[in-house]
Formats: C-alpha cells, structure tokens, sequence
C-alpha cells in the first residue's frame, strides 16, 4: 500500500449504494483521502444501502465505540417466501399462504421481537465457525447451524403493509441481524419471510443527514470534510 500522503484525523459518513460492500467503501474513501488509514465501524451487506462511519487517521481507535452505538434501519419484508440467505440473494422457497395476515395482526406480533431477544443469525453471515466464515461453508453447501444469541431490539414500527410486503423501521443494538427478524417475523405469522431492501438510517448520532454520496468520493477528502470522533 503506498504511504499516506495525508495525515488526516476524523470520521466520514457515507451513504453505500447498492452493491458496494463495506470494504468497497474503505477503499474508495481511503484513496480520497491520499491513502490515509482509514477503517469502516460496522458492516453493512452489499444488497443494503445506507450508513456506514468510516474512521480515518487517529480516529480508528472510534471503530468499536461507535460499532457499540444504537442502529437504525428501514427494510421491506417479503412474507411470501424463505429464502436459504434470508434476503434476496438466495434460493427462494415459496409458501403457500391460503389468507394472508391482516395489518392489525402484523402489528400484533411485532412486540414479540423487542427487547432482549433469542435470535439465529443466518446461515449465510460472517460469523466464524471452527476458525472459518460461516457464508464460506453456506457457499459449499455444507450445513451451518449457528447458535442462538441474545440481541436487543429497542423499537419496531411498521411503515406500511401491503402483502406481502411490511415495510418496518427497526432500532436495535449492537449484533442484531435485520435478515434474521425478516425470516422470524414470517415464521411467527404461518408466512414466508426474507429481506428483500434493507436502509441503515443511521448509526448512534451519525445519521443520513451527516452522509456523502458515491460522486463525493471521486473528490479530494480533507480534513474540513470531517466529523470529530464521538466523547469519550
């Protein structure tokens, strides 16, 4: 990697566009900014959209405090399918759903998946199992049951309903798999459930309203463009 030809200090919040991974980002921003060290505080998949905290400089030393703020995302919920990802890029499998669930009996069982919750990340994450990625092993086709974890969601709100699409906007902690309350949401109904969008609104104070887009970062980054590192 060649050597910085900035020193800069501070945090760049980005709005990813679809098919960009996190890394995708660092990259981008990383040469912006004339190779300065630069680290991203929180993945976000390619098929989402949304905020990703980029740390550059002395900042780096943020990531974990910040990976450690309160999310929050919009997402659409497919309820007439599973799929073997939990969101679009898998294999779909249909259910055949005789009378699809009412509005009021999605708001009905939202509650159940607030608080301090049991949750099963997908198969397909980036979770490590016997030192290797769980998506890798997913990828071979071999079996990847992950166990179940304790996650906290603070708030589900539903958007909007249209079967079989439930548009929710969800605020959660650190760890939660927006894929996996896709998947169990439609499970507590009888339907199907996978993801199919999913936005990060936001990530603790550093919201949308603070993000540049993809053009910005074809730019010079200096310091001037930069957000200070959250208190200690």
């Amino acid at each position: 990697m060649p050597k910085p030809t900035q020193h800069l200090t501070g945090l760049l919040v980005v709005d990813k566009p679809l098919r960009w991974s996190s890394m995708d980002v660092v990259r981008r921003v990383r040469r912006a900014a004339g190779n300065c060290k630069t680290g991203h505080a929180g993945t976000l998949d390619p098929l989402a959209t949304g905020v990703v905290v980029c740390c550059l400089g002395k900042a780096t030393r943020s990531v974990e405090a910040i990976m450690g703020m309160t999310k929050v995302y919009e997402a659409d919920v497919d309820l007439s399918a599973f799929t073997t990802t939990d969101d679009l890029e898998g294999e779909r499998t249909e259910v055949d759903v005789a009378t699809p669930p009412t509005e009021a009996q999605v708001l009905d069982v939202l509650p159940r998946f607030v608080g301090l919750i049991d949750q099963r990340p997908p198969a397909f994450s980036a979770i490590h199992v016997d030192g290797k990625r769980a998506y890798k092993l997913a990828r071979k086709g071999e079996t990847v049951e992950l166990p179940v974890r304790q996650v906290r969601v603070d708030a589900i709100d539903l958007l909007r309903f249209d079967w079989p699409t439930a548009a929710i906007r969800v605020t959660c902690g650190r760890g939660t798999y927006i894929r996996s309350l896709a998947r169990d949401l439609g499970e507590a109904l009888g339907t199907g459930g996978h993801l199919a969008s999913l936005r990060r609104i936001a990530v603790g104070e550093y919201d949308l309203t603070r993000a540049v887009d993809e053009a910005r970062l074809a730019e010079p980054i200096t310091q001037d463009d930069l957000l200070a590192m959250p208190s200690e």
